[in-house]
């Protein structure tokens, strides 16, 4: 069923008890109990020490949550002139449902800026209040993404695919383009609030990506902000990440189908303003199932294989074959070949109208082993080297992006277009 509004009565009826507010915070939640608490209690400090001649409204949007997240977070005492809004959203079950109660309602209370934290944050403190909002309230700035210090395992969605793809072929470089939380100025607020995507994958994991291509897109004013160490409730890529993989892709290949005019016309790669400095601290470490990566690869290839060789060009097909025949402590898939396989699958995506979130299912097994082989090439490295390989790999996405146009425009130009696209690079 689709709504023509998150906001259910309850809230609402708070909402307009509030009247008005400078600020809004939105706290998207589901079964969040463990840490709801804690990213409240930064926030509220946060306003206390930054903004407390600023009138602000906490809004913890929830999906349903089957824990006490909702209690826990109704019990939680805020200051006295801070607000708290707390209700389950309406509509498609998704944190892009839940930030859109939170746009509705910052749009509703008229504030001048709104910011969004994730509720399973271990590592938020007070100062991210500031380092988020300020570039909006005192720089004039539409949109501000996060960047962290992560460790080197976490965020593969986002090291492998999203940044690539967003620096390469939107034209700006966004560190953490599905970083989960973000400050938006009110006129952004406004422009997405009133989008009719709420019944799309934008609704479910695909909101980060859409937020961060659209304020590209539309030409307002972004920047980054440093916030530190992210500890949050990680997810092992070889157990939990596919439903978020799937939706994360196809909501940036449509993104692609959408607007190819406006990208195809945009050469080169603008760095955009960052405020503050990195941490040079080590991040925890993730844990990472390596052979079930790597199996998952194989199976893949078992089952998909021969649709892959009629996708891909021969040359592309024939280092994924390679990588299967390595032993585990050599696996490879290399940047290269990683380069080919998202054009080409993009192009795809765009010549194939029919079925689509099939093809993004062929890609799955292949993401396992793009992460497995960065396992593999940063082993015995920091999370800080192998920062600099993410920089790297996303500096060749760019340089190729040619070889998505040739694709793009003809879906066969993959048989003799990517050495001349890549030519004067290092593989």
């Amino acid at each position: 069923m689709k709504y023509s509004s998150a906001l259910r009565p309850y809230a609402v009826k708070r909402l307009e008890e509030i009247e008005k507010a400078d600020l809004v915070i939105g706290i998207p939640c589901f079964n969040n109990q463990t840490t709801i608490t804690h990213v409240i209690k930064m926030v509220s400090h946060g306003l206390h020490d930054f903004y407390r001649d600023l009138k602000p409204v906490i809004i913890v949007s929830d999906g349903g949550s089957t824990d006490d997240s909702r209690d826990v977070a109704k019990d939680f005492q805020l200051k006295p002139w801070q607000e708290k809004v707390v209700s389950i959203y309406r509509g498609m079950p998704g944190k892009g449902t839940a930030l859109r109660m939170v746009f509705e309602a910052a749009n509703v209370l008229d504030a001048r800026a709104c910011m969004v934290v994730d509720s399973d944050l271990r590592s938020i403190s007070h100062e991210w209040v500031k380092r988020l909002i300020d570039p909006v309230l005192e720089h004039g700035y539409d949109l501000v993404a996060p960047i962290y210090t992560r460790y080197k395992y976490d965020g593969t969605i986002t090291n492998n695919i999203v940044f690539n793809l967003v620096q390469a072929v939107f034209g700006k470089r966004v560190r953490q383009p599905i970083g989960g939380d973000f400050a938006f100025s009110k006129d952004l607020v406004r422009f997405y609030a009133f989008h009719d995507v709420w019944g799309t994958d934008v609704a479910r994991f695909g909101i980060d990506v859409w937020l961060t291509v659209e304020a590209i897109l539309n030409g307002f004013k972004i920047c980054q902000s440093h916030l530190g160490i992210k500890i949050h409730d990680a997810k092992d890529p070889s157990e939990h990440l596919g439903p978020m993989f799937r939706q994360v892709v196809y909501t940036l290949f449509q993104l692609m189908e959408d607007n190819e005019k406006t990208w195809k016309r945009t050469s080169g790669v603008e760095d955009v303003p960052v405020f503050g400095e990195p941490s040079a601290e080590e991040p925890e470490p993730i844990q990472v199932n390596f052979r079930k990566l790597v199996n998952s690869f194989l199976a893949g290839l078992q089952r998909f294989g021969t649709l892959w060789r009629d996708i891909f060009c021969p040359d592309c097909f024939a280092a994924i074959q390679a990588a299967a025949s390595m032993d585990l402590n050599r696996f490879r898939l290399p940047v290269d070949t990683w380069v080919r396989i998202l054009y080409e699958l993009a192009a795809t995506y765009h010549n194939w109208p029919d079925n689509r979130r099939r093809l993004v299912d062929l890609m799955t097994p292949l993401y396992y082993g793009r992460v497995a082989s960065f396992v593999n090439e940063t082993r015995d490295m920091d999370s800080i080297q192998a920062e600099r390989l993410v920089q790297e790999q996303a500096q060749f996405f760019a340089d190729a992006k040619d070889y998505l146009v040739q694709l793009w425009d003809n879906p066969r130009a993959c048989d003799i277009g990517f050495m001349e696209a890549v030519e004067d690079l290092s593989v």
